[in-house]
């Protein structure tokens, strides 16, 4: 039989110990990721786990699903280590140390991380070479106040971990291109993030909202788009996929629009979608103004298992349509296993069948219950990392 006095010492002997388990991060986070693990969408699976993301940020490549497939192109043994230490932006001239000069004047595979938290106003748009990954993860990134981003003729680009808020349309002017020369640009109408002819794009984690234009245009020959894990909110016109209606290449497009919160105070364009393809599926609708989900001139769209709540007053209906004589008969949108709450509806298209994505193996994933929509996006935005391990 043990002592009383021997337990005491046995006591005082290991408590050190259990004190010190319990508060360390790699506890911390073990516990955490238990509660939280079967929660989480098949992105966020396959990278925040690791306690060790912040020295295995690559990693990140091989997560996305969807039409951009996995980004591996984007890592290997030429990647270029770059690191954002200057807030300050010069269109024609960069600095070595801000990100226009990692993110246009360098080419190859770069991948660019922040020193620290800032802001950066951009005095004209910053043109992405392809091959890029811009990481804003374990700080908060803001892009604000002027000119955003936009992907011009470039492929194989990641955008993550960043706030685009307040985007202003630009006047035409000079600007260091994708290719690391100086280009004329045109006008610009004030969107957080546009595509132009652009290709394997993942736009993941990043917070948008208050642009004078929209949020995310999908434009001119666009394709091979994921956007996951977004959080678009307070904007009238958020997402764009297709430039116009006679831009007749737009019919090649090809998008994934998964695991994403809309709201609240989003008006439309959730997305509106010209020609092409989307496969829209698992996404958080939080009201609406106009409507959810729109289109014109022949567009595809399969809406899988996404949650929509009508807004309290107001268009209960999520879709809508800009038809003409000529192609009334040519929709295509279908409602799969979606939920519709507070009044939502939802007008599909008669007759036919349901279009597939037609995934290869790298960019298929399973598509979870409507049910799981609220924990799948509770994450949706930039992520606020904590210091420690967990993100």
């Amino acid at each position: 039989m043990v002592s009383q006095g021997t337990n005491s010492i046995i006591w005082r002997f290991f408590l050190p110990i259990v004190i010190a388990s319990l508060f360390t991060p790699n506890f911390i986070y073990a516990k955490q990721s238990k509660i939280i693990g079967l929660k989480m969408n098949v992105i966020d699976r396959c990278w925040r786990p690791n306690p060790e993301w912040r020295r295995q940020r690559y990693q990140l490549a091989t997560c996305s699903v969807g039409y951009a497939g996995k980004m591996t192109n984007n890592i290997g043994d030429d990647l270029i280590h770059y690191k954002v230490i200057d807030p300050t932006d010069d269109p024609i001239n960069p600095r070595p140390g801000t990100l226009r000069y990692g993110a246009s004047v360098i080419q190859g595979k770069v991948w660019i991380k922040f020193q620290r938290d800032m802001k950066i106003r951009l005095e004209k748009p910053l043109l992405i070479s392809s091959f890029t990954t811009i990481d804003g993860r374990g700080v908060n990134v803001n892009i604000a106040d002027n000119a955003c981003l936009m992907i011009y003729k470039a492929t194989n680009i990641i955008i993550h971990g960043i706030r685009i808020h307040h985007c202003k349309a630009q006047a035409p002017g000079m600007v260091m291109g994708p290719n690391g020369k100086v280009i004329t640009l045109g006008q610009v109408d004030g969107d957080a993030i546009r595509l132009v002819t652009a290709s394997k794009i993942w736009i993941d984690h990043n917070t948008l909202y208050d642009c004078e234009d929209g949020l995310l245009d999908v434009t001119r020959g666009s394709t091979n788009v994921t956007v996951s894990n977004n959080w678009f909110r307070d904007q009238d016109k958020v997402m764009l996929l297709g430039h116009d209606d006679g831009y007749v290449r737009d019919q090649d497009m090809k998008v994934t629009v998964v695991y994403n919160h809309f709201g609240p105070n989003c008006n439309q364009r959730m997305p509106r979608i010209r020609y092409g393809y989307a496969h829209v599926a698992n996404n958080f609708y939080q009201g609406w103004l106009q409507y959810a989900i729109g289109g014109s001139t022949e567009p595809s769209l399969k809406s899988e298992a996404n949650l929509f709540i009508a807004p309290i007053a107001g268009n209960k209906e999520v879709t809508w349509r800009k038809s003409t004589h000529t192609n009334m008969n040519k929709w295509e949108f279908h409602s799969v296993r979606d939920v519709f709450e507070n009044g939502a509806s939802f007008t599909e298209t008669k007759g036919g069948h349901v279009r597939k994505p037609n995934y290869s193996i790298e960019q298929s994933f399973e598509v979870s219950d409507a049910k799981s929509v609220r924990s799948l996006t509770m994450w949706s935005g930039a992520l606020r990392c904590s210091k420690t391990s967990i993100c």
